[in-house]
């Protein structure tokens, strides 16, 4: 919840329930702790906006005035002795105040991690056409490959700069996402008041002449944003991080002139015959996979001063990370094991069972790191990942997080408290599952792309006991 919200809340306690405490409670004092709270609401109505899970809570609050106005005005004997109007007014109010604070609570306004390097982090997004495929998840043959970009880099924001929100489209994609994981299409409609702590169009930081690339590709039914605080701490970190909406396998795709293009469930049938469902599974991965050589081929074009030319000489292509969840995870193993310009690979619950079988008997030359839920880590996809760490021939990491779900790597169960019983997340603390994610990931890529030393992935950290660490260096 946000500081006037629980103030709002607090106040309305203070208002019912203080004269049950008080040594006099019909003292006229109290009666002017409502009219504080009506001014707290407008205050927090033009600062923090309105969203529908304060409506009990403006609600009581505009009851609770309108009971003690007359005391305001004038003083009057209560019909009942004090001691006991008070009892009455608790025994009604306070189960009010637990109502009101309820919906705020099991929905509250998203906040992300601050970055924890040393830039500030501006983003852009680009609607992309790669020519040369034509897109299968489509009826009309003339389709070509769409894709949208979302790319943050560290950035010099001018003064007074406000940071972007989290997602484009509200009114389309809130509800989208809220009946995904199984709530009313209403529940995420204060989406629209989540900030990020990017800066959107923000100019390139001067802090270096050229960065490293890391892309990152999301799971079936996933979207760029869903792992934005990563993204984030990537850029403040001094990476130039892009995160791709695979269109018609992402649960949406905004285009810049209004269309949107939900996830094709046709491309991936639960109800197909298994090895129908492999052939569509390979498929998928290998539309991703073409996907992130595409963003490749186009982080080139714009390093050679094509586009914008906001990144013109400021992408250094000899060192580029690619990383992705389940689906994605799969496709940076594909993709790596096709393109030497991939340096570092890391996926997190990748889904490998649909990577084809000439790839899987290796070798695979980049160095990797898989992480996995604690899940995934029993499921059938364990095996085929055991024999795909086993023919890496670069440093290979393994991790197995305790106490983790399959969508504990995004920021889906942050959400909502409900999460667990949503079947989100694991019983490990959301925001500890995210640190835990966001250290190794960036340890990992400080070593591969940087040649930083990192003693996090030398050996089992006591700082982790959550983590299962197991390594092999060439």
């Amino acid at each position: 919840m946000r500081p006037l919200e629980i103030a709002i809340l607090v106040l309305n306690l203070v208002a019912i329930a203080g004269p049950l405490i008080a040594f006099r409670p019909n003292a006229r004092g109290w009666a002017y702790v409502p009219a504080v709270n009506v001014g707290l609401v407008i205050l927090h109505l033009v600062v923090e906006r309105y969203r529908w899970q304060m409506v009990p809570a403006y609600a009581l609050t505009g009851v609770v005035f309108l009971l003690t106005l007359p005391r305001l005005r004038r003083p009057a004997p209560p019909a009942v002795p004090g001691r006991v109007r008070a009892l009455l007014v608790g025994a009604v109010g306070v189960p009010a105040v637990v109502v009101a604070a309820a919906a705020p609570v099991l929905f509250p306004v998203l906040r992300f991690p601050t970055p924890t390097g040393p830039y500030k982090v501006g983003t852009v997004s680009y609607d992309l056409l790669d020519p040369s495929r034509a897109e299968t998840y489509t009826p009309a043959p003339d389709d070509k490959r769409e894709i949208m970009v979302q790319v943050w880099y560290p950035a010099s924001p001018a003064p007074g700069a406000r940071t972007g929100p989290w997602l484009d489209r509200l009114d389309l994609t809130g509800p989208i996402i809220a009946r995904y994981i199984n709530l009313p299409s209403f529940a995420l409609d204060h989406a629209g008041l989540v900030r990020t702590n990017s800066y959107p169009d923000a100019p390139v930081s001067e802090g270096q002449a050229r960065y490293p690339v890391v892309v990152y590709s999301h799971g079936w039914n996933g979207f760029r944003a869903v792992n934005t605080n990563q993204m984030e701490a990537l850029a403040g970190h001094g990476y130039i991080a892009v995160g791709i909406d695979h269109t018609y396998g992402a649960m949406f795709t905004v285009f810049p002139d209004g269309r949107v293009a939900l996830n094709n469930p046709d491309a991936l049938p639960d109800n197909a015959p298994p090895d129908e469902y492999q052939k569509d599974s390979e498929t998928v991965e290998a539309t991703y996979a073409a996907d992130i050589r595409f963003v490749l081929d186009q982080l080139e074009q714009w390093n050679a001063g094509s586009g914008d030319g906001r990144f013109a000489g400021r992408l250094d292509m000899t060192r580029v990370g690619l990383f992705g969840h389940s689906t994605g995870g799969g496709a940076v193993v594909l993709a790596c094991s096709l393109d030497p310009r991939c340096t570092a690979g890391l996926g997190m619950d990748a889904w490998v069972v649909p990577i084809p079988a000439s790839v899987v008997p290796g070798p695979i030359a980049q160095s990797f790191m898989f992480m996995r839920s604690e899940v995934w880590a029993t499921d059938k996809n364990k095996a085929r990942l055991d024999v795909l760490y086993n023919v890496l021939t670069g440093s290979a990491y393994r991790l197995t997080i305790k106490g983790t779900g399959h969508y504990d790597f995004t920021l889906l169960p942050l959400l909502t408290p409900l999460a667990p019983y949503l079947k989100l997340k694991g019983p490990l603390e959301g925001n500890r599952a995210i640190q835990i994610v966001t250290d190794y990931m960036l340890a990992f890529f400080d070593k591969h792309l940087k040649g930083l030393a990192e003693p996090l992935l030398d050996s089992p950290s006591p700082a982790y006991p959550e983590v299962i660490f197991d390594s092999r260096q060439p």
